[in-house]
C-alpha cells in the first residue's frame, strides 16, 4: 500500500513541473515524482538545461531532485506507487467538432483519468491542476469511481494561478491556494490531506477551502477578469492615439482609484499566454451551453478587442512605413508572450509576424528565450523571409523597422545611438510595450510609434 506522503504529477509542463519543485522543497517528507511521456523533456528535468525557463526555478529543482522529487517516464509506475495524483496535462481549446474554437479539448484529460483507473489498486485521491470547464470533476469522478475494483477516489480541484516568469515568486508567495472539493465526510478529509501540504509553507488565511465546482468557475473567473482589464485599457489607448492623450497617464490616473487599482492597465500589443484567450472563449462556451448567449457576447468581446490590438498594431506599421513593407527588414524584438519565460502560446508575435509575412516583408527575430519556439510555431517553410539570432544589434542591422513585442529589460538598455546608426533610414520604432523613452529615441532621429501615445515623426 502506498504511502499517503507519496505525490504524483502526471504532466512536466509549465505547471507540473515548478509547482511540485516547489512542494517538494516545503515538504521534504514527502516523496514528489513528475511523470510525462514525452521523454526529451524528462531528460531535461533531469539535466541543467531545464525544458522551461523560469526565474530561479533550476536553483529549486538543483536542491530537491534525486532527494525527494524525481521526474520519469513511467506513467503507470507511478500511479501505482502515489496517494495523492496531480493531473496538469494539456487542456487546449478544439479545433474540431462541437465547440470548436471555444470548448476545452479534454482527450486527454480523459485518457489520463482511465489510465490512473487502470493502474490504480487502491484508494486515491485526484486533483486538477489544468485549467478545466466547469463540472469537468463530476465526469472524472464518473470515470474513476464507477469501477468494479472496489476502490474510490475523491476528485478535487486544486487551480493554478502562476504567472509565467514569476511562477517561482508566485509559488512561494502565492495570493492564495484554492482548494475545492465534495461537500462529504470522504471528500472533507482529502481536502484536508492537501491543505496539510500547502500548510507547510503558505499561511492559514491564504489556503482557501470550497466546494470543487466554484474552484473550477473561479479560476475561469479569475483569468477573464484580468484579460478583460488589459482589453478594456487597449480599447482606450486607440482612442489616446486619435485625440493625443496618453494613455500611461489616463491608466495611471484610473489606477489610483481604490475601487480599481493600477495593476493590469499597461496598454500593449495584446494578451498572450496559455491561459487567458483559452479561459475566457471557454467561459464563452459554457455561457452559451446553459442559453446564456449575452453572457457569452460580453466575454467572447474581450478576446475580439485582443485581436483588434493586434491587427491596430500591424496597421499602424504599414501606415507609417509608407503603406508598404515588401521587401523591407522588420527587427522583432521578443517573440515570447511575455517577458522572462520562453513560452510563445497565443503570444501577440505570432500573428504580427505572419501577417508582416503576408506583406512580403523580410523578418529577422531575435529573443533571449523564445527563438527555438519561434521556429517551431513559424516552420521551415518560411525560412526565407525569417531569420533568427540570439544578439538583438545584429538583428537591427540594416533594418528599416523595430518592433519591440515583448518588454525584456534587456530592450530597454540597448545603445540605440549606434542601433540607428546601422539601420536603413527613415529608421522606425514601433514600442508595442511602451518600455522605451520614446522622445529620446525621437531627438536621436528614430520616428517613434507607441501604443495610446501619439507618434512622433521626422516628416
Amino acid at each position: 500500500m502506498s504511502s499517503k506522503k507519496t505525490i504524483l504529477c502526471i504532466g512536466a509542463g509549465y505547471v507540473g513541473g515548478p509547482t511540485m519543485a516547489m512542494i517538494a522543497l516545503k515538504n521534504p517528507d514527502y516523496k514528489v515524482t513528475v511523470v510525462d511521456i514525452n521523454a526529451d523533456r524528462i531528460n531535461a528535468w533531469n539535466s541543467d538545461n531545464l525544458p522551461i525557463y523560469e526565474p530561479n526555478l533550476l536553483d529549486v529543482v538543483k536542491k530537491v531532485r534525486g532527494k525527494n522529487l524525481f521526474f520519469s517516464t513511467d506513467v503507470t509506475l507511478g500511479i501505482k506507487d502515489s496517494y495523492i495524483i496531480f493531473v496538469s496535462v494539456n487542456t487546449p481549446t478544439k479545433n474540431f467538432g462541437h465547440g470548436a474554437g471555444y470548448a476545452a479539448d479534454l482527450q486527454f484529460w480523459e485518457k489520463t483519468a482511465r489510465q490512473i483507473l487502470h493502474s490504480s489498486d487502491e484508494n486515491k485521491i485526484i486533483i486538477e491542476k489544468s485549467t478545466l470547464p466547469v463540472r469537468t470533476a463530476e465526469a472524472m469522478e464518473s470515470i474513476l469511481n464507477f469501477n468494479e475494483k472496489g476502490i474510490s477516489f475523491d476528485v478535487l480541484s486544486n487551480p493554478e494561478f502562476l504567472a509565467e516568469g514569476t511562477a517561482i515568486k508566485d509559488l512561494e508567495n502565492p495570493d492564495r491556494v484554492l482548494i475545492g472539493s465534495r461537500e462529504t465526510e470522504s471528500g472533507r478529509r482529502a481536502r484536508e490531506e492537501i491543505v496539510k501540504i500547502y500548510s507547510s509553507w503558505v499561511s492559514e488565511e491564504q489556503i482557501l477551502t470550497s466546494n470543487v465546482w466554484s474552484t473550477e468557475l473561479s479560476k475561469l473567473t479569475a483569468n477573464a477578469f484580468l484579460a478583460q482589464r488589459i482589453s478594456s485599457i487597449n480599447s482606450i489607448s486607440a482612442i489616446c492615439e486619435k485625440t493625443e492623450a496618453d494613455v500611461d497617464e489616463v491608466a495611471r490616473a484610473v489606477g489610483t482609484d481604490s475601487r480599481i487599482g493600477a495593476k493590469f492597465l499597461k496598454a500593449s500589443v495584446g494578451f498572450g499566454g496559455s491561459c487567458f484567450k483559452k479561459d475566457i472563449l471557454n467561459l464563452v462556451y459554457l455561457s452559451r451551453h446553459y442559453g446564456l448567449s449575452e453572457v457569452g457576447d460580453y466575454w467572447e468581446s474581450v478576446v475580439k478587442m485582443n485581436e483588434y490590438q493586434e491587427k491596430r498594431f500591424v496597421l499602424n506599421m504599414l501606415k507609417e512605413m509608407f503603406n508598404t513593407i515588401s521587401g523591407k527588414r522588420i527587427a522583432i524584438f521578443g517573440f515570447a508572450f511575455k517577458a522572462d519565460t520562453g513560452d510563445i502560446r497565443e503570444s501577440p508575435a505570432i500573428y504580427i509576424v505572419k501577417t508582416l509575412l503576408e506583406e512580403m516583408a523580410n523578418v529577422v527575430i531575435t529573443d533571449p528565450q523564445a527563438i527555438n519556439n519561434a521556429k517551431i510555431e513559424l516552420g521551415e517553410t518560411l525560412d526565407d523571409k525569417v531569420s533568427y539570432c540570439t544578439d538583438p544589434y545584429e538583428a537591427a542591422n540594416n533594418a528599416h523597422a523595430i518592433a519591440i513585442l515583448t518588454e525584456w529589460d534587456i530592450y530597454k538598455k540597448l545603445d540605440y545611438k549606434a542601433i540607428l546608426q546601422t539601420m536603413q533610414k527613415p529608421a522606425f520604432i514601433f514600442d508595442g510595450r511602451n518600455i522605451l523613452n520614446h522622445k529620446e529615441l525621437f531627438k536621436l532621429g528614430y520616428n517613434v510609434t507607441p501604443i495610446g501615445k501619439p507618434s512622433l515623426r521626422h516628416f
